[in-house]
């Protein structure tokens, strides 16, 4: 068996492309029921005869929901779902890395505008709704926003791995202690939560199953005084555990009585997205603070593109750049540049990290939605390609995310156009008035109107931020995301009493004037880029020094319609 396999993955390495994976399927040509001996390739590789497999999975790594639509699936072909003990993977393994130690960090209220009681208040009101005496709670964004806590123990997200359980009476986080310092554990005593270790959270919801479930003495005394609002009105008549289907992990759901349990979406989602005031203006300090960064790299990226590769840079478009370059150790490559990019976020006040990995890419590459250049193996900088970077920072007062796509060089027309189709669907989106009520379905149409316009689309969402595209294959990518705030319309009328809404960008960079082909431009959409661009100048001049400003000046000067 095991020299087949060795020789099956022989010749998927050297197929090409090299396969990743091989579906080895039990039917033949004809999708026979019953085969040939010559056609029982399943049993031949694997050894597997039967139709009634067991198949195993690490019920902690797999949701309620994920679990369910597996079962039900395998139930077809008579097959079953089966919880291993242990990880399997984990047990051979031999080097895998240690779990990290990192310190859990109090989230103060200067930033998080809510207190941990407010919180829990109205998480409790949700529970007594429902008539569920309890939640689980799995989502690490979500622990980290009511405990009001952060830590590092995710790349590019400030969470902390941790569970929580809330009751009428308790509230309990299970966490690693030796990342709880004394300054910490006061703090979670002081607002009424006991901290317990991470792997009994096990237990304890089964515990909380069989209503069990108690806290220290100490705590419960604190918690009265902490929670209050009425919520000893919750009784035991209230039988229902609340788990979220799509976070909570089976093993968790295992523990408790099917028939006792709440399968809703967590009411910490929604009330977590929904950002208070004081949320809100940190959000939009961040988003100051990296577009100042953003434009730093944007004035360090010309000069080097000049300097090195002789470049007509960021405002010419000559053709034929001198071509010059003095060296291999002066050359710029997807990773060198967007390094620096960091290096400019990191020296923002507040700074903790990037968002995510920085999308920094060239020619071809930028056609790649998801591309991640590798050290030792992306492209070098070209001036006669577009170069597009999608990237973000974590700020204790917010997080940010913006793509801009650039050109060094003399870009073509079609390239123009297509930059010019996506920056007007970028600003009908941005733009848009809408009831209340409406999905982002309904507002996507309105980014790919002006690419639909000559056959153009792009295959993504349009998302969290204004966020259209587009990409051709082998050639180039073009995208342009902004962050923003979804805001009250004001609008003259209100019909059906739905409430209208709007949008405020909260990103701040220039678009690159010699990419836009002002011709394809209505006088309305050369209103709003010159606005934006004025609101950029005077909004980021103050994080800049004196060179940085002027150029900064250069790039929103108006355009004259």
């Amino acid at each position: 068996m095991a020299d087949t396999l060795s020789a099956l993955r022989s010749l998927m390495a050297s197929h090409s492309p090299p396969l990743d994976a091989l579906v080895v399927p039990s039917e033949d040509y004809h999708q026979s029921e019953y085969v040939s001996a010559r056609d029982k390739r399943r049993q031949f590789v694997s050894g597997f005869t039967g139709s009634a497999a067991a198949i195993g999975v690490d019920p902690w790594c797999v949701s309620i929901d994920t679990a369910k639509r597996w079962e039900h699936a395998f139930a077809k072909k008579q097959q079953k779902l089966v919880q291993t003990s242990k990880n399997l993977v984990d047990e051979v393994w031999k080097n895998q890395p240690p779990p990290e130690i990192n310190p859990v960090i109090i989230h103060p209220l200067e930033f998080s505008g809510r207190s941990i009681k407010d919180k829990l208040n109205d998480l409790r009101e949700n529970l007594k709704q429902e008539k569920a005496r309890g939640i689980i709670i799995t989502a690490l964004d979500e622990v980290a926003w009511l405990y009001n806590i952060r830590g590092s123990d995710v790349s590019y997200c400030p969470v902390v791995y941790a569970f929580a359980i809330v009751t009428s009476n308790l509230t309990l986080l299970y966490v690693d202690k030796r990342k709880v310092s004394s300054e910490v554990l006061s703090y979670m005593e002081e607002n009424g939560i006991e901290v317990r270790e991470y792997g009994a959270v096990s237990s304890d919801v089964a515990l909380l199953a069989s209503n069990q479930l108690n806290a220290l003495s100490a705590v419960k005394g604190t918690q009265a005084e902490v929670t209050g609002n009425g919520t000893e009105e919750m009784t035991d008549e209230f039988e229902l555990i609340w788990a979220d289907p799509t976070s909570c992990c089976y093993a968790l759901y295992s523990k408790l009585d099917a028939d006792k349990v709440l399968l809703r979406p967590s009411p910490l989602a929604l009330a977590k997205a929904i950002k208070n005031p004081v949320e809100l203006e940190g959000l939009k300090r961040a988003h100051v603070r990296d577009g100042a960064a953003v434009v730093q790299y944007l004035v360090w990226l010309d000069h080097q593109m000049q300097e090195i590769y002789g470049a007509s840079g960021y405002f010419l478009a000559d053709v034929g750049a001198n071509k010059k370059k003095h060296s291999e150790t002066m050359k710029l490559t997807e990773v060198t540049a967007s390094d620096k990019l960091e290096g400019f976020r990191a020296s923002k006040e507040h700074f903790r990290g990037l968002s995510f990995p920085t999308i920094s890419s060239v020619g071809p590459n930028a056609a790649i939605i998801h591309y991640a250049p590798q050290a030792e193996a992306c492209a070098e900088l070209d001036p006669d390609r577009i170069y597009l970077f999608d990237s973000g920072a974590q700020y204790v007062d917010g997080t940010t995310d913006i793509t801009r796509t650039v050109h060094f060089g003399k870009p073509s027309e079609h390239e123009k156009a297509c930059y010019t189709a996506v920056l007007k669907g970028h600003i009908a989106l941005g733009n848009a008035h809408f009831p209340n009520g409406t999905n982002g379905n309904a507002l996507d149409i309105l980014a790919r109107v002006p690419l639909w316009k000559n056959g153009l689309d792009y295959r993504h969402g349009t998302g969290h931020g204004i966020e259209p595209g587009y990409y051709e294959d082998g050639n180039f990518g073009i995208r342009l995301e902004n962050v923003l705030i979804i805001k009250d319309a004001g609008t003259k009328f209100n019909f059906g009493d739905k409430g209208y809404l709007s949008f405020e960008h909260i990103t701040w960079a220039p678009y690159q004037r010699k990419l836009i082909d002002l011709s394809l431009l209505i006088p309305e959409e050369i209103d709003w880029l010159n606005s934006y661009h004025s609101k950029c100048r005077d909004i980021l001049a103050p994080y800049l020094n004196e060179s940085e400003s002027a150029w900064l000046k250069k790039a929103t000067e108006p355009i004259s319609i």
